[in-house]
């Protein structure tokens, strides 16, 4: 049984507030997890059944339970959510190579909702409550965990957040009822990444700039495009320098010389050494 997730806002930065706790961002992607009459069913925030994908959370709870929570895995070296590794887990689609996975590049649940037990509807609860419960269940396996949170001291966790290089924080009202919509009641804090690439180009059809950054040869090689952030005075700026930087095109890009400098937040560097999400900044001059 699917139901539709509580989105959040986004916080323009870390607070602290003794009506909100606050939680470690865990950088994987939603599920809901479903079991009726002992059967698990799961689901991505757009009620797409990706049950096959994770054998390992097939396991049933003690009771009929919906949860809402991030499905991740743990990068070994450095300890932290590996991104990519978890959208290639979802990507897979062979059961052999699925199965193989569960032991090579095995996911966690990390739950941090119950909406759903023994069949009573929990979403009309203050939070704190849901939490209460929420504890209170015994986990199927070490492949499922609960998120832990802190009250009140916001800026305390998200200093330790920047520290350990983790995606950033939830911050929650400690009434919020659950609502299958995107409440204020619920923000997140990105720990955002910052660097500085040049502008190479930019797409024909619709908008977009080419970023690259130079290589240990002092060679530009591509770092991915730019789409978001950039407002229309950005945008005409760039238009009234970007035509004499012209060196050629194709039927979907115009190439330009590397000599305009932006600045750029992003959530980090793919391991292909491209800017995850990037969003535009500032010109550099």
């Amino acid at each position: 049984m699917f139901l539709q997730p509580m989105l959040l806002e986004t916080a323009a930065r870390p607070f602290s507030h003794s009506d909100y706790i606050f939680e470690p961002k865990v950088d994987g992607h939603r599920l809901i997890f479903s079991q009726q009459s002992g059967i698990v069913r799961l689901y991505t925030r757009h009620n797409n059944d990706c049950t096959k994908q994770y054998p390992e959370l097939h396991l049933p709870f003690n009771d009929d339970v919906i949860l809402d929570g991030e499905v991740a895995c743990v990068d070994p070296a450095t300890g932290l959510n590996d991104f990519e590794a978890v959208m290639s887990r979802f990507s897979t689609k062979q059961s052999r190579k699925i199965q193989q996975l569960t032991s090579t590049l095995p996911v966690t649940f990390a739950i941090f909702d119950i909406l759903q037990y023994r069949g009573r509807d929990l979403r009309k609860l203050p939070l704190m409550e849901r939490k209460e419960i929420l504890h209170g269940l015994s986990l199927p396996s070490r492949n499922f965990g609960i998120i832990p949170y802190i009250v009140g001291a916001g800026e305390d966790l998200f200093a330790q957040i920047e520290l350990s290089g983790m995606e950033g924080m939830v911050c929650k009202r400690k009434d919020s009822l659950y609502v299958s919509r995107r409440s204020r009641d619920w923000k997140k804090v990105i720990n955002w990444t910052h660097a500085d690439v040049y502008i190479t180009g930019f797409k024909k059809a619709e908008f977009g700039w080419l970023a690259a950054v130079p290589d240990l040869s002092g060679k530009m090689r591509s770092a991915g495009i730019i789409e978001l952030g950039v407002g229309p005075e950005h945008k005409q700026a760039f238009r009234g320098v970007c035509q004499q930087l012209v060196i050629g095109e194709d039927k979907d890009y115009v190439y330009l010389k590397p000599r305009i400098r932006v600045k750029v937040k992003m959530r980090n560097w793919t391991k292909s050494g491209l800017l995850r999400i990037p969003v535009f900044d500032q010109f550099i001059v």
